[in-house]
This record gives C-alpha cells, sequence and structure tokens, in this order.
C-alpha cells in the first residue's frame, strides 16, 4: 500500500483519481475545496493561494508519502485582451504554482521513499489555442515543471510524469466547450474512470523503469458510412 497526495480531488478526474487508488489498495490523503464528501482524509487548501500551503499541510501525516498527482486545473475562455492581471494569476496559481509548491513541501517525503510525481497536463499537442492562451500558457509551464524536476531529482530516485489526457468526459470540458460554442458529447470522450485506471497503473510501475510521459487519446469510435 502507498500513500498518495492527490489535488484537485474532487474534480473530475481527481475524484475518479481517488475511487480508482483507494480501490487498488492505496491510502488516499485528497487536497482541495469541499473534500468533505469525499471518503478519504483530505486537507482543505485553496490552491489559487499557493503560499497558504505550507499551513495547510503542516501536521498532515505526510511523513510516508509515495506520491504527489497534481489534477487541479481552472481553464477560462478568455481573449488576451479580455484577460485581466486577475485571470492570469488566479490560472497560473492554481494550474502550476500550486504544483510547484507542493511539489517543494513534500519533496522530503518523496525522496525518503523515492517517490512519484504526476503532473495532469492537458492535451496532447495544446498550443497557441486563440481565447485559451492563460490555460495554455500554464499548462506550457508545467510541461516545463515537470521536465526541470525530472532532471533535478534523478538522483534522489523520484519519478516524474506528465500525463497528456485527450478530451475527458468532465463537467469542465463541457464548460468549456460551451463557452467556445462546440458540440459536447461525453460519449465521445475518455471517462474519468479510465484515465484514472491508467494513473494508477503509472503509479505502481516496477522500480526499474517508469513512464516519464503519457498520451491519452480516446478510442476511435466507428463512423457509419449511411
Amino acid at each position: 500500500m502507498r500513500h498518495v497526495l492527490v489535488s484537485g480531488a474532487t474534480g473530475g478526474i481527481g475524484a475518479a483519481l481517488v475511487e480508482g487508488l483507494v480501490a487498488a489498495g492505496h491510502r488516499v490523503t485528497a487536497l482541495g475545496r469541499d473534500i468533505g464528501r469525499l471518503d478519504v482524509p483530505g486537507i482543505e487548501a485553496d490552491l489559487a493561494d499557493p503560499a497558504s500551503l505550507a499551513g495547510a499541510l503542516h501536521g498532515a501525516g505526510l511523513d510516508d508519502l509515495h506520491a504527489l498527482v497534481h489534477c487541479a486545473a481552472i481553464s477560462p475562455v478568455a481573449t488576451v485582451a479580455d484577460a485581466d492581471p486577475e485571470t492570469w494569476q488566479r490560472v497560473l496559481s492554481v494550474n502550476v504554482a500550486s504544483a510547484a509548491e507542493l511539489t517543494r513541501l513534500t519533496l522530503p517525503a518523496l525522496r525518503r521513499a523515492r517517490g512519484h510525481v504526476l503532473f495532469v497536463n492537458a492535451a496532447p499537442g495544446t498550443t497557441g489555442v486563440a481565447r485559451w492562451s492563460a490555460f495554455a500558457g500554464s499548462k506550457a509551464a508545467l510541461r516545463e515543471l515537470a521536465d526541470s524536476l525530472r532532471e533535478e531529482e534523478a538522483a534522489s530516485g523520484v519519478r516524474v510524469t506528465t500525463v497528456y489526457p485527450g478530451p475527458t468526459a468532465t463537467d469542465l470540458l463541457g464548460e468549456v466547450r460551451a463557452a467556445f460554442g462546440r458540440p459536447h458529447d461525453p460519449g465521445r470522450c475518455i471517462r474519468p474512470e479510465t484515465l484514472a485506471a491508467m494513473i494508477v497503473w503509472v503509479l505502481g510501475a516496477p522500480p526499474d523503469a517508469y513512464t516519464a510521459e503519457l498520451s491519452v487519446l480516446p478510442s476511435p469510435r466507428e463512423i457509419s458510412r449511411r
């Protein structure tokens, strides 16, 4: 059994991951807002305020932590002309700065355990998307965080993985597509439970190898020829 800290644990992917990890026999600590509705120990925290995370994690019993999974993300749709400084600050805080701070705070335990840090990024190839610059920019920064951390912590045995999920059937994706004026068919998306199962698989890799990057796509659907 491993101890895993999951941020964004009440979101579509995070909640499915908590359930999948528990089903696989792991001990889970959930982090985020409104975590009282989850059946696992939780830490109430505001990821938009990374400076508050040290206080939130203090005394939370994470000394035996084996893995950190950062699922939290916000995804406002706005042009550069319309995105004010508060929008940029909030997106970068939740999507990147909180991931970096949680990593910094848990690294001592993760080094002792020769553990794993996993970042849930954007869909493969997300770059230069009109009206989505804050989100796309934050995910580019998250990729650089992961790549730098992987190099820095190789000697300590800490594994670092980035997962790039294609369209996943979450409420957030539905909201984003609605903001773009695009159709949303959850049946043509990855189920959150499926993505969670793949993350559980990555965290369970044998000690001699691991997945540094994983792109996950919906399976092709049959196209009617009528």
